[in-house]
């Protein structure tokens, strides 16, 4: 596990980092600088986005980490590289023609938000920067190296949009401008990342396809399906609520899931490294150390997520003390998204497992399953409990999926990633989000966050490292405390 705790540390600084960025232009300048008609606008642009890019890139990211590791010839390594390439371009140019002949029909389908309207063709663009971005990202990690990549991802756009909303506050820029320069971000962001992968791997373009096409396609195709299903089951809501209720609501419940996405940075930092990692055990039928990764990973992200579960929920009411009212929302709503992140967490490397063996065909069937579910739910629950019915559709569809793939997993393999220790820290999650939730420090949200966080951090980890809830994070404080003590 050392590549992994040095990339996953690495990972996880970049990503915090980018996610504290984000942070304040989710919840400071966003609310503060665009009214919110207009953050509801940008939300539904970059949601619909995160929905169609796995159309346009296909699978194509996963079936490079799953069959690179498998191929002994550089030829065939460089065919699959060269597939990677250009098929990304190729469902472009296809989904690119079927915009413009229905394009009249797209425009009539957001005439109840007609704002949305004029900026419909910007979700295709970013769309295919997205979709390269994770090729070139997937790249990069066929050398097991992941930070340049996560330091993109994660920090590079949040800072092109801070200073683009500073820009907007000094009104040397415009609403429409901002979304313009937003497009150019995300498409600078692509180069940048093509740059670097192919200074990692330089291309020798054959485009050629391997010996096992046939095996290709179909893990392509299906890979495509379920991560437009995974992509849909994070973004769905958010769209459909455009479709239900005024696109202010969007932004309302955008700055919830926002809030609550911050406990999946440990998973997205460790992830980036364990994915290609498991797709090389499995390819080499390590099971023994494949059933300990899972056990490893799936303690270890639990304890550094449950603590900042901890935090949010027990600062939350003081956070939305620091915003304008208008963006209030109901605390059981960030509660159920929240709980969604802390189960995908919980199960590890669960969804890499899956992905990257030969059962990869019941997870899509499973996720389309969910994704029908989520559907129904947010038709059926939106119109009736408004946001909070998103949120439940979201927490029951998410508690499902998991589920179900924990199950999968260990009918496949006979593994589970579940100990003693599991549970341990599942009640110290439980007792110290009760606890802290109800005191109450009667002074500015500014100095009382930091404060109960301070206090609530310490506990927790004193607990955690007591009681050795898991050996990686035991090792990391003990290097640190070694460090600081005098020789």
């Amino acid at each position: 596990m050392g590549i992994v705790l040095n990339q996953s540390f690495k990972n996880m600084v970049t990503t915090y980092l980018g996610f504290a960025i984000g942070a304040i232009n989710v919840l400071l300048l966003y609310p503060n600088f665009l009214t919110p008609k207009y953050y509801g606008l940008i939300t539904f642009l970059l949601s619909a986005s995160t929905l169609i890019w796995p159309i346009l890139g296909l699978g194509v990211h996963n079936t490079l980490i799953k069959f690179y590791s498998s191929y002994k010839t550089e030829e065939d390594q460089q065919k699959l590289l060269s597939f990677a390439l250009i098929f990304p371009l190729l469902m472009g140019i296809v989904l690119g023609a079927f915009g413009y002949v229905f394009y009249e029909n797209l425009l009539i389908y957001f005439n109840k938000n007609a704002l949305v309207q004029p900026y419909v063709w910007v979700i295709f663009i970013i769309a295919v920067s997205i979709a390269y971005f994770e090729v070139f990202f997937a790249w990069g990690k066929l050398k097991l190296k992941s930070v340049f990549g996560n330091f993109m991802r994660e920090v590079f756009h949040r800072i092109c949009v801070m200073i683009l909303l500073l820009l907007v506050c000094y009104e040397l820029l415009d609403v429409t401008g901002f979304i313009y320069s937003l497009v150019l971000v995300y498409a600078l962001r692509s180069l940048l990342i093509m740059i670097y992968a192919f200074n990692l791997l330089p291309p020798k373009f054959d485009f050629r396809l391997p010996s096992n096409k046939k095996s290709l396609y179909k893990y392509s195709f299906l890979i495509f399906i379920a991560g437009t299903v995974a992509t849909a089951l994070l973004d769905l809501d958010k769209v459909m609520i455009e479709h239900y209720l005024p696109i202010e609501n969007v932004s309302v419940y955008g700055i919830a899931v926002y809030v609550a996405s911050v406990i999946a940075v440990p998973s997205r930092a460790m992830l980036q490294i364990l994915n290609p990692i498991t797709a090389t055990l499995l390819n080499n039928k390590e099971k023994e150390k494949l059933g300990m990764m899972y056990k490893k990973s799936s303690v270890t992200l639990l304890a550094v997520s449950g603590l900042i579960f901890c935090l949010i929920i027990t600062n939350i009411n003081q956070l939305y003390e620091l915003m304008p009212k208008e963006y209030e929302i109901e605390v059981s709503i960030v509660i159920l998204l929240c709980l969604v992140k802390l189960f995908d967490n919980l199960i590890g490397n669960n969804n890499s497992i899956l992905l990257n063996s030969d059962h990869y065909r019941l997870i899509l069937i499973l996720g389309i399953a969910m994704v029908i579910i989520a559907f129904l739910l947010n038709i059926w629950l939106i119109p009736v409990f408004s946001l909070l019915g998103a949120a439940i559709a979201s927490f029951v569809a998410f508690f499902l999926y998991n589920s179900t793939k924990l199950i999968l997993v260990y009918q496949k393999f006979k593994l589970h990633p579940f100990t003693r220790k599991t549970l341990l820290v599942l009640l110290l999650i439980t007792i110290l989000s009760l606890i802290f939730y109800f005191i109450k420090i009667p002074i500015n949200p500014i100095f009382s966050i930091p404060l109960k966080s301070g206090i609530l951090s310490l506990i927790y980890l004193w607990v955690v490292y007591r009681f050795n809830f898991s050996d990686d994070i035991t090792q990391t404080i003990e290097k640190y405390i070694k460090k600081q003590t005098p020789q």
